[in-house]
């Protein structure tokens, strides 16, 4: 407040004579505490003896002869000792506390933090290394804290008014109308120019019309000129388009540029505006009917097995019922005829054999209901087989790809060749280098017998777009990498996360399978791929009736021989000792062998018998005891 005084009766004059203000910024303040921290260090030299003088430096002789006269000047000789009163000042000026470290800082500097608006600020909060941005300043804070204040941890800054009078942050990324043109590489290949097509100047495709789709989702405008890269008579590597961003050649690549780990490493990559993992293209052919056609549904692990269950069941049941049911008795080759015929009829459910027992009719239930679900399966399939046109390839997928010697046709200057040699570990010499779908198609009629290729690897964009008009090859087995397309920017450039987000714009409003269908949609074969391994039926598919069947038939089975061996242990005959372990396992399978109402019967008159001689035996003692007493009596 006094400085302010006096600077005010010191410039009064001048202010009524210019009518002008003469007021000081943050800068004349700090000019002011130097001039006064210089003389105050200056007062204390003389206070401590010091004097004023000055020699010469030797070191500025060679600069002698110059307009500048440099060699004239002088050094003051106490400068040292100065400098020394200087670091050591701790006073308090008008722009706050005056002290140094040992390296000549200001100890906590304290900075206003200001926030412009049109031609008038704003105070948005104060910094020092103590207490960082706040809006108190550090004095109040450093008070605050000691007392603590819960006000201390309250905003760090106050909000901030941006140009265009908002709250809200500004992008941070802008181009200017009068600006520099972003410079777009797009890749002239020789054949898909579907996706890319280069004439002269004109430039268009599907990748292009998603570029241009996108941009226009972006909030601000974007000036960009297109540049194509290569000659169009080979295809470019895509690679090389990369580093050209990296080089600042281009500012972006748009084009079918698959998004891969090693690139991501080289540049930034938007959102996938299309999936494309690469699939195996081969020929085929039409299966001819066969007088086994009737075979194909189920496999021949599937045939083998429903076969060997026939049987068993029919075992089971057999084993179940001959006891109890006339029906499963007679001789053996009977036997054996009623076990098959019973079994395989269930298939038609017309078995007249009859079951009796509670554990026989548990396992035919569960049997019958896994026969009608194999019937239902089989001539589904077997519809399908005869009424669907059906395709095979010697080339079932990449598997069996790999696994062979056969020759691989690729798109030069794509990632596939890298892929088969350090992934699936596919000699070099296997694999060969195919510009357009017209050596496709060449490549793959020749066959490896006539030096062509047996398949052509490459993305599904690609592929789906060569097989709309070529009828006679298909995709065989599953798309094996899951990839895709995006765009490509420098690293950390801004644009990649906004035209992100403006994909997954045109993805939600459904702009973006429009301009797909516009470009990529043909008239398309119906084979979509080989059927002849699709649609036969495997035992992966069954293998629970069948564990269902299999535990009904163990169950049934344990139950039936405790049940014979409660029976046997309760009708054996008692002349049989169970030291004779021979003669009791021979009676057991006598017992097993005989009807259980034989069984029944035999063991009925036993006890009936057994109670008949009991009675005898009791009368004969009672008559002995009666002649004993009339003995006693007479005597």
């Amino acid at each position: 407040m006094d400085f302010k005084s006096r600077w005010s009766n010191l410039t009064r004059a001048k202010r009524l004579l210019n009518d002008t203000s003469l007021g000081l910024n943050t800068y004349g303040l700090y000019a002011y505490d130097s001039v006064l921290l210089l003389a105050q260090a200056i007062e204390s030299f003389f206070a401590n003896g010091g004097n004023i003088s000055f020699s010469n430096d030797t070191n500025l002789r060679e600069l002698s002869g110059g307009k500048l006269n440099l060699d004239a000047l002088n050094i003051f000789n106490g400068g040292r000792q100065l400098l020394k009163i200087i670091s050591e000042v701790n006073i308090t000026g008008l722009t706050g506390l005056m002290k140094f470290d040992a390296d000549g800082n200001l100890l906590n500097p304290t900075f206003e933090v200001i926030n412009v608006i049109g031609t008038g600020t704003r105070t948005i909060g104060y910094w020092s290394n103590s207490s960082g941005l706040h809006v108190l300043p550090p004095e109040k804070l450093q008070m605050k804290l000691q007392t603590n204040d819960p006000s201390a941890g309250a905003q760090k800054l106050y909000s901030v008014i941006w140009p265009g009078q908002t709250t809200q942050k500004p992008r941070g990324w802008a181009f200017p109308d009068n600006g520099r043109k972003l410079r777009i590489g797009v890749p002239n290949r020789v054949s898909y120019h579907e996706f890319v097509g280069v004439k002269g100047t004109d430039i268009t495709g599907y990748c292009i019309e998603v570029f241009q789709a996108a941009l226009n989702e972006l909030p601000y405008g974007v000036p960009f000129k297109y540049v194509s890269f290569g000659d169009g008579t080979k295809n470019p590597e895509n690679n090389d388009l990369l580093h050209r961003i990296q080089i600042g050649e281009f500012d972006g690549i748009v084009g079918d540029i698959t998004i891969t780990t090693n690139r991501t490493k080289m540049v930034d990559f938007t959102q996938p505006y299309i999936e494309s993992g690469l699939v195996v293209v081969a020929p085929i052919r039409k299966m001819n009917s066969s007088a086994w056609a009737f075979l194909r549904p189920f496999t021949p692990m599937m045939w083998g097995v429903t076969g060997v269950f026939f049987l068993v069941v029919g075992a089971v049941v057999w084993i179940l019922e001959r006891r109890t049911n006339e029906d499963f008795r007679g001789p053996p080759r009977r036997q054996f005829v009623t076990i098959v015929w019973f079994s395989f009829s269930t298939l038609f459910f017309s078995q007249k054999e009859k079951t009796g027992s509670t554990l026989g009719r548990f396992v035919l239930i569960i049997w019958l209901f896994v026969v009608l679900i194999l019937n239902s399966s089989y001539i589904a399939s077997l519809t399908s087989i005869l009424t669907v046109e059906q395709l095979s390839s010697p080339v079932k997928g990449i598997e069996s790809l790999a696994t062979s010697t056969d020759p691989i046709g690729f798109l030069r200057g794509s990632f596939a060749e890298a892929y088969l040699t350090d992934e699936l570990n596919i000699h070099h010499n296997r694999l060969f280098p195919l510009n357009s779908p017209e050596e496709y198609e060449k490549a793959l009629k020749n066959g490896p017998s006539a030096g062509g290729v047996a398949a052509v690897i490459d993305e599904r964009a690609y592929m789906e777009l060569f097989l709309s008009s070529r009828c006679g090859y298909s995709i065989v087995g599953q798309e094996f990498t899951k990839m895709g397309w995006g765009f490509a920017f420098p690293r950390d450039s801004p644009l990649a996360i906004d035209m992100s987000t403006a994909i997954l714009k045109l993805s939600e409003n459904g702009i973006l399978q429009k301009i797909h269908d516009k470009w990529l949609m043909k008239s398309a074969c119906s084979a979509e791929g080989a059927k002849q391994a699709v649609d036969r039926l495997q035992l992966k598919s069954f293998w629970g009736l069948f564990l269902l069947s299999g535990i009904a038939c163990f169950l049934a089975l344990i139950l039936h021989v405790l049940r014979m061996v409660q029976q046997y242990y309760r009708h054996v005959d008692c002349d049989i000792e169970s030291s004779q372990s021979t003669r009791r396992l021979k009676s057991f399978v006598s017992f097993v062998n005989k009807r259980e109402r034989e069984v029944k019967s035999r063991s009925k008159r036993r006890r009936t018998e057994n109670k008949a001689s009991s009675k005898v035996v009791h009368d004969q003692e009672c008559s002995s005891s009666d002649g004993l007493e009339r003995e006693v009596q007479l005597d």
